[in-house]
């Protein structure tokens, strides 16, 4: 894992920061990653369900052509996010952490957004899942 990091080093100076901050920074690429994940899952989470509410009116095609377009977006995010995370993570501990984006993304999305009731079933899920951050990152912890 570690001989990846140099190359993510590389990376995001040349691409991120010198372009944008003009500042030589190192940057933990879990935090990177992390920060990608949640834009990446916002982007995700309007594709897929925005459309129940603003579309349903609409032939599923036209649903189906505006989410694809949305998930472009997530896509541009959602890659590099994963490359980056890839150079201090594996690949099980970025889907763990994909699953954890995801719900903390959702669960917002669907009450306010989508006027949904928030259930003690999500709550339920979310402690489920800090089980599974755990199990997948206690080598890190270690």
């Amino acid at each position: 894992m570690l001989e990846r990091a140099p190359v993510f080093r590389w990376y995001l100076e040349k691409v991120y920061l010198n372009e944008f901050l003009w500042a030589r920074v190192e940057v933990n690429p879990i935090v990177v990653s992390v920060g990608l994940l949640i834009c990446s899952n916002i982007f995700m989470t309007f594709a897929w369900y925005a459309h129940l509410k603003e579309l349903n009116n609409k032939p599923w095609i036209i649903a189906a052509l505006m989410s694809w377009g949305i998930a472009l977006f997530e896509y541009l995010l959602q890659v590099p996010a994963n490359r980056i995370g890839y150079t201090a993570l594996n690949v099980g501990q970025l889907k763990i952490l994909q699953e954890v984006i995801t719900l903390m993304v959702f669960v917002p999305f669907s009450v306010f957004y989508l006027r949904e009731p928030l259930k003690l079933d999500y709550l339920w899920a979310g402690l489920c899942l800090v089980g599974a951050v755990y199990f997948a990152f206690r080598s890190k912890f270690s």
